[in-house]
């Protein structure tokens, strides 16, 4: 298969996948769980939904601002609205390929502020390992908060959540072998291999060079603070949701972040898993559905402004570079 076929795939079926899904939740609901569902929509209140868009951007000016000090401990010193534009694009390229927006986060800095790619992509691995900590933090704390409904429904539908825990260790396991067989290459593009992850591991070692590791956890703590701020205050905007309990409302934003990397930005996707989780205590498919489509559809819009923003005035507001 050529190349540019299995680009246009990993576009296209995403996002075909999200448009099914989309398709199918309306298709097989009847009028009435429909008229309900837009009913819940078009009635949430704009003041929490801007409320949530606050947080949500609070959390992306927190995201940049932190990438600040992994770039220092390699030399660099890039303007803060760089970086915070740089971030915005990302979020915005992932609704078009799914987790390419890291790289292009990377090719961003590093040509409007001479960062070496492999460097920035680096920190940007350093930063998600720091999210993937926390993103552990806040699912042991929602099964620590809802062990027993978790497991009940875990047992109804045949999942082993040891099996991914080993298989991730297996994918770990792969990763290392590979790392050892390009140490030892002297030559080839294996040797270009071995340049390249000796600067991908120097951005990644500038976790461990930080002179501000305090201020460092504090932004990460605090993105995301915002991330389950932006998530749990929707919960008033649909009268059903509005009194779930804190770790109800935990499960669900588990559920929630792993649905996003499912398709392009978690289109189809998202309302659905939501949806299905809070299911499990006792909130309607329709209410359910609607709180992840007015969380889906908050967070989708204010990255398409201040993305699509970002594209237009990065090249304008460094021409002269």
């Amino acid at each position: 298969m050529k190349k540019t076929t299995k680009k246009v795939l990993k576009i296209i079926l995403p996002l075909s996948l999200g448009v099914f899904l989309i398709w199918y939740s309306t298709k097989s609901a009847t009028p009435q769980e429909r008229q309900e569902l837009l009913a819940n929509i078009t009635s949430a209140h704009p003041g929490w939904v801007l409320l949530s868009m606050l947080f949500g951007l609070l959390s992306h000016l927190s995201r940049a601002y932190r990438w600040k000090f992994l770039l220092e401990p390699l030399g660099y010193k890039p303007r803060f609205l760089n970086s915070f534009m740089a971030v915005m694009v990302a979020y915005l390229a992932n609704f078009g390929i799914p987790r390419s927006g890291e790289v292009l986060r990377a090719v961003t800095i590093s040509s409007y502020e001479k960062i070496p790619f492999e460097k920035a992509f680096g920190t940007i691995i350093s930063e998600r390992i720091a999210d993937f900590i926390m993103l552990l933090l806040v699912i042991s704390l929602a099964l620590l908060l809802q062990t027993e409904y978790l497991l009940d429904y875990f047992e109804e539908n045949n999942i082993n959540p040891f099996f991914t825990i080993a298989a991730l260790f297996g994918l770990l396991a792969i990763g290392i072998l590979i790392l050892k067989q390009i140490k030892k290459s002297k030559r080839g593009i294996l040797l270009k291999v071995k340049n390249f992850a000796k600067g991908l591991l120097e951005g990644m070692r500038s976790i461990l060079k930080m002179k501000q590791k305090g201020a460092f956890l504090f932004h990460t703590l605090f993105i995301w603070g915002m991330y389950l701020s932006m998530f749990s205050i929707l919960i008033f905007t649909v009268p059903a949701t509005s009194s779930l309990p804190f770790g109800v409302i935990m499960v669900a934003f588990v559920v929630g972040s792993f649905a996003i990397s499912a398709t392009n930005g978690g289109i189809g996707v998202y309302p659905i898993a939501i949806g299905a989780s809070l299911m499990l205590f006792g909130i309607s498919k329709e209410a359910g559905e609607a709180f992840g489509w007015i969380t889906w559809g908050t967070q989708t819009v204010l990255v398409i402004i201040i993305g699509g923003l970002s594209f237009l005035f990065l090249p304008i507001l460094n021409r002269q570079k």
